[in-house]
């Protein structure tokens, strides 16, 4: 089985006084024993924005951890991810709660482990649940 990797779970891998770091490193280590870890460019996009994350530091961290990165987004996923931010910032609308919340790269994120069939790691399942109700969720 493959397992899609949230940018929220890396984030909390790495920082080192954050209370879900074990918890994030446990639960890669399940899905790693489980089958194969891959990312979306989306996310390794938003690794990038983090401070000290260069490409050279993402791509070691990859390749050391065995993670890999699935670089293509195929139609499908992105007119499943539009429709999820569609429905999404209706919901908002509807709800008078104002502009979505949400980027569309997490829209992307779900869309794309849908799409492929992976489950999806996540520390945040509330806004995949809601947006890909068949997609498998792994919470951390």
């Amino acid at each position: 089985m493959t397992s899609a990797i949230d940018t929220n779970v890396l984030i909390a891998l790495w920082d080192r006084d954050d209370t879900l770091n074990s918890a994030a490193q446990a639960a890669l280590d399940a899905a790693f024993a489980r089958g194969t870890l891959v990312i979306s460019g989306a996310v390794f996009a938003e690794l990038l924005a983090f401070p000290r994350r260069t490409e050279n530091f993402l791509d070691e961290f990859l390749k050391e951890t065995g993670i890999a990165v699935d670089w293509s987004v195929d139609e499908s996923v992105w007119r499943v991810a539009g429709k999820s931010f569609q429905k999404y910032a209706g919901r908002r609308r509807k709800q008078r709660a104002g502009q979505p919340r949400r980027i569309l790269a997490d829209f992307l994120i779900g869309a794309h482990a849908l799409e492929k069939g992976y489950s999806l790691l996540t520390l945040d399942d509330g806004i995949y649940r809601a947006a890909f109700p068949k997609l498998h969720i792994v919470r951390v």
